[in-house]
This record gives structure tokens, sequence and C-alpha cells, in this order.
């Protein structure tokens, strides 16, 4: 039975993003880590640079989490802010005790670049029940639920009763699984709590490797994105993406139709952050009445944008650039865009 892909207009706001957040430090030499003498700060974790992004591409975008009683902590909200992120609920952790989830990068060359991660104890699985506001959730088109804060409770907890709030309320839930190992203590509890997740959502936006994990107990061995999406578009799900890196992404919709998103044209400089920034560039498109076949072509230009950055969220396009990359690309001139000189440089932020 089809499930048409739309959003309740008589929402007053675009998205709701609901998850992790973190800082990322970004070396500023291309060398091993033991060899680095100097990093940049930004805001990273996957569900708040989605919120990022969707807010540069003019979505009235809001951030529900929680956040270290601390000056890392006090960065990330006033990042947000200064984006045009909404934080009005954005919680503190009460007792001050708990950290900021970070990220170290290591770059040893253009193109190449790792992680370090510290996420131990880390101050946003402690969003609660009580931070989730119902009459606020009602307000959005979409929320969109981080897998990554259903490792453990009381951020579980709070995950599910804000997808049984939107459901309640009419709006539409997306699914990003977040994979992030640490924090799971078993691949079948990912999977199962996965799952319970992906039968709530109405879109799913997933790489394949976490679909392969979302399908460990349900569907073990299976390969084929066409089967793994029609899984859910049999549950609740009207539209299900598949991310393949390099290779695009491949979308389907419970009326059975299949897109391909294309691979845009970058000039690699860290191959981090694609993904939050396809993500929220095409959840924006979608809210806003876009196509599907070209809220793909955007989102996958997004992506080469920010991989051509030097950081994630700072590297996010905003809607005017974005534009000009398409304009470029449609006329055939992307190799000699102008935009190139500013992306190196960071100055279209």
């Amino acid at each position: 039975m089809f499930k048409q892909l739309n959003f309740d207009p008589s929402k007053s706001r675009g998205l709701a993003a609901l998850g992790r957040s973190g800082v990322d430090l970004y070396p500023q030499q291309f060398a091993p880590m033991e060899k680095v003498i100097s990093f940049t700060k930004h805001v990273g974790g996957s569900p708040a640079n989605t919120a990022v992004q969707a807010a540069k591409m003019g979505l009235d975008t809001a951030f529900i989490g929680k956040i270290s009683r601390d000056p890392l902590g006090a960065y990330v909200k006033y990042y947000l802010n200064s984006v045009g992120v909404d934080t009005s609920h954005l919680t503190m952790e009460e007792s001050g005790e708990k950290r900021q989830s970070l990220a170290i990068a290591e770059q040893p060359e253009r193109g190449r670049i790792s992680y370090f991660f510290y996420r131990q104890d880390p101050a946003d699985l402690y969003l609660d029940m009580k931070d989730i506001d119902k009459a606020f959730i009602s307000q959005f088109k979409a929320l969109l639920i981080s897998g990554a804060s259903l490792c453990r409770s009381p951020a579980r907890e709070a995950v599910l009763l804000a997808m049984e709030y939107a459901q309640a309320s009419g709006v539409r839930i997306i699914f990003d699984p977040d994979y992030r190992k640490d924090g799971w203590n078993s691949l079948e509890e990912t999977s199962l709590y996965y799952h319970q997740a992906a039968k709530y959502a109405d879109i799913i936006i997933s790489t394949r490797e976490e679909f392969d994990i979302l399908e460990s107990l349900t569907h073990p061995g299976n390969d084929d994105d066409r089967l793994s999406a029609e899984a859910y578009l049999n549950h609740r799900a009207s539209l299900v993406c598949i991310k393949h890196g390099e290779n695009g992404a491949n979308v389907f919709t419970s009326d059975g139709r299949q897109f391909h998103g294309p691979v845009m044209p970058a000039r690699v400089y860290k191959t981090l952050g694609a993904g939050d920034s396809f993500c929220g560039t095409f959840i924006a498109k979608l809210i806003n009445g876009h196509p599907i076949d070209e809220a793909l072509k955007y989102a996958a230009a997004a992506a080469s944008i920010t991989i051509s950055g030097k950081s994630c969220s700072d590297s996010m396009p905003d809607l005017v650039l974005l534009d000009s990359y398409m304009q470029a690309w449609i006329s055939g001139r992307i190799e000699s865009w102008d935009g190139w000189k500013s992306i190196e440089k960071g100055e279209q932020i």
C-alpha cells in the first residue's frame, strides 16, 4: 500500500533533530598525531551536523539533546545558535560530571583522515524522558532520530518517547542509525534496537554498512538494497535511502519507484562529513517539496563541497554556495568554479 511522501502543511516548523552532539578537533598540519602541534575546534556529532546543514539550507531547524555543563558544552550551544539552529530544548547535564563527546582527527596527508573518539560516558547519553516535550515536537514537519542515542539508558527511553510523541502528533519520523560501535554491548543488541526504531520510521537514511548491522538479526547476510528497503516499506516507511559513499545512493519508495543519487565533483580534502551534509540537504529539500531526484543531486553536491573543506560542520555549504555550485555543474564549468578557492580557505562560512 502506497504511503504518500508528504509532510503535514499545518506544521509551522521544519526539522527537529534529536541525539548526540560533540566537539571535533581537526589538525592544522598533515602529520601523524604525535607530530601535530595545533588543531581547530568544530561542532560534531551526526544529528547536530545534520541540523547545521538543514539550517544552512534555510529550514527552520531545532536540536534536542544534552550537553556538558562546561565550556565545550557551552561552545556547542553557541555554535548551533550562530548558524540558526534553535537550542531552546538543548539541556545541560545536571551533575556537571559528564563531558562532551570529543573526536580528535589525524590527517597524515590530504584526502586521508581518521578519528580518535573520546566517548566514555558522554553527556548526550543522559538525555532523559523529562527533557522530551510533546508540544515542542508537534510543531515540526519531521523529527530526526539518531540511532547512537539508543545504545543506553536514559537516552534510549527518551528517543523512544520522542518517537511516540511524533507519531501521535503527525510528525514524520526520520531514522539515521548513526552507528558508533563504542557504547553498544553487542551486535545483536544494536540490531534489535535499530530494527525497533526503523519500524517506527517514515523515512530511513542509512549507509549500506549500517543496514547490514540493522538486518543482522532479521535478515542476516542480505546485501540487496531493494530487499533491505522493502522490509521497512512494508512496515511504516514511505522512503528508504541507502548510501554507498563514492558509489552514490539508492532510494526506494513505497509506490515501487527507485532512484539512484549521483556522486558530484569534489576536490577532496578529507573524507568525513559527507553523510551528514547529504542527510541535512536531502531532508531540507524533501520538506520544502522538491522532487526526490532533485533532492538527491543537491544532497550529493553538498556532500562534495563538505569533503572539499577542512572540517565537517564549518565546511557545510549554505544555500547560496550550493546553488552556485549547481549552476556551475549544470553549465559544465564546475572544474573552473570560483567557489573552490573559498571552500579551501573556509571563506564560505
